[in-house]
């Protein structure tokens, strides 16, 4: 009888192995999780990136990132092709800026050109800026194909940390002519790492040249 009952107690020992093992990883599983979740840090950047291909003709391959504030300031322009701020002079294509310059400067592009990225130049106002504003944000137009990646480090225009809070991240590209396309999305600086859900807005939904810029992203680091 007592090794009957001895045999009872072991076997509901092995029994219950298995079931306690399991129990015990699928704890131990859940506890790493929580710890990995609690341990992810707080976003330090943000990088923009895209594939840009160079398009045939006059009146595109323009383009421009800049992040805005709640309000829809420019908080700083991480790039803008070097034609909309710089123009090119041909000739005698030469324009006064400022009346109460006495020199003689180069046409800005989007002077010349209006519909060069013409939501950057309305939101950052970019007929009070001086010559050496703009270049401070301007760049070369790559001369090939390629990925192009942009990195805001939470600063504003003159390096200074932001407010935490909502911020917004804008790329427009001047596609061809009056077809432009912006994309954007909001997010915050006290965010963890991740993407940023971005949303796209086409002028002209026929336009040709629609894979000037493809593959946008932003994404917290």
């Amino acid at each position: 009888m007592m090794k009957k009952y001895f045999f009872t107690i072991f076997a509901a020992m092995l029994l219950s192995m298995p079931a306690a093992r399991a129990s015990l990883a699928c704890y131990q599983g859940d506890a790493r999780m929580a710890q990995g979740k609690k341990a992810q840090p707080k976003a330090k950047s943000l990088e923009v990136s895209f594939n840009y291909q160079k398009q045939a003709g006059p009146g595109s391959n323009q383009y421009a990132v800049w992040i805005e504030n709640e309000k829809g300031e420019v908080v700083k322009t991480l790039f803008v092709t070097s034609f909309t701020t710089k123009g090119r002079v041909r000739g005698n294509e030469r324009l006064r800026v400022g009346e109460q310059s006495s020199g003689m400067q180069p046409m800005r592009g989007y002077v010349k050109r209006p519909n060069c990225v013409p939501t950057w130049v309305k939101t950052v106002k970019a007929n009070d800026l001086s010559d050496q504003q703009l270049d401070a944000v301007t760049g070369a137009t790559p001369q090939a194909g390629g990925k192009q990646t942009f990195t805001w480090d939470f600063t504003d225009q003159q390096g200074k940390k932001v407010k935490q809070g909502k911020y917004r991240v804008i790329v427009e590209a001047t596609l061809y002519q009056a077809s432009d396309i912006i994309y954007s999305g909001t997010f915050s600086t006290q965010d963890k790492a991740g993407n940023v859900a971005l949303a796209s807005k086409l002028t002209e939904p026929k336009e040709s040249h629609q894979g000037m810029i493809t593959d946008v992203k932003a994404v917290l680091k």
